[in-house]
């Protein structure tokens, strides 16, 4: 009853106090869907001290009146800032730490490569379904039974299609020897989903084998003209991403920051979240955050 933030708990927390050089920036969901805006400092790994802000919604204007409430020279200290490649996110960091270098998770550029693989592999997929409706329709009419063919691995083809999910996430080397048939026959009869796995492997292979910034920039460029000219939709959606946060993804080159410790953060409040089986009294759950994080 006596905390000194109680009365706009709901809407806001700060702690100017735990402010450091290497911050992360993330939104997470509390209850019924409603989101915060949250601002953790790195140095404090997870511990006391590691919240920083809390503001509801992921409105700019909103959260920057908030954090302009921290003083300017301790805003102006910030070095490094990691965030993932919402545009807000970005303009919040723009106009609250306009010294600190904006760093995009590469995680979040990885997995928008990986989804334009599954985009290419569920396109596939459905077309396999109409294919073999289709053909289940046709035997009917003729009186017929229908029996679909048989791949050399045993998969039927939409079988095929929804078993190499997983197997399209990792790299070759971590593949079963079953997942790697499996790729083998993907791959010769969807020879387009090979093309968009390779694309998605060798980013991660720029990311994981390169530390020097210059060179992982012209790796980069060059990445980014193959993608031009796949003609893959889904990639040129990548691409466009791509060119919009470049100097922020490359950004992770200078130090290899990403936004894990932000995605840790979030992840402990859902688990506080589950332990107490929902939020009930929003302030309340804020209060206890507060006293072991902040």
């Amino acid at each position: 009853m006596d905390w000194e933030q109680r009365s706009h708990a709901e809407k806001w927390v700060l702690f100017p106090e735990n402010m450091g050089v290497n911050l992360s920036i993330d939104e997470t969901s509390l209850s019924k869907g409603e989101l915060y805006t949250i601002l953790t400092n790195k140095s404090a790994k997870g511990q006391k001290g590691t919240l920083v802000a809390m503001i509801k919604g992921t409105k700019a204007q909103n959260v920057i009146s908030i954090l302009n409430k921290i003083s300017k020279n301790k805003r102006l200290k910030v070095k490094e800032v990691t965030l993932d490649m919402a545009n807000n996110m970005n303009l919040i960091i723009k106009k609250c730490f306009p010294k600190a270098d904006i760093v995009t998770d590469r995680f979040h550029v990885q997995k928008l490569a990986s989804e334009a693989v599954q985009q290419e592999r569920v396109k596939f997929r459905w077309e396999a379904l109409d294919a073999e409706n289709n053909a289940i329709e046709l035997s009917r009419t003729k009186g017929v039974d229908y029996y679909p063919e048989i791949l050399p691995n045993g998969d039927t083809l939409k079988q095929l299609l929804a078993r190499s999910r997983y197997l399209l996430f990792k790299s070759s080397s971590k593949w079963t020897k079953t997942q790697t048939e499996r790729a083998k026959i993907l791959f010769e009869t969807f020879p387009e989903i090979h093309k968009s796995y390779k694309l998605a492997q060798k980013l991660n292979y720029i990311y994981e084998n390169n530390t020097i910034k210059m060179v992982a920039m012209t790796k980069m460029a060059h990445w980014y003209r193959e993608v031009e000219h796949t003609g893959n939709k889904a990639f040129n959606t990548v691409a466009r991403s791509f060119q919009f946060h470049y100097d922020t993804i490359l950004n992770f080159f200078n130090n290899r920051s990403t936004n894990a410790s932000a995605e840790s953060f979030n992840a402990k409040i859902k688990e506080f979240r589950a332990q107490f089986r929902g939020v009930r009294d929003v302030s309340f759950f804020i209060f206890r955050l507060c006293k072991l994080y902040a």
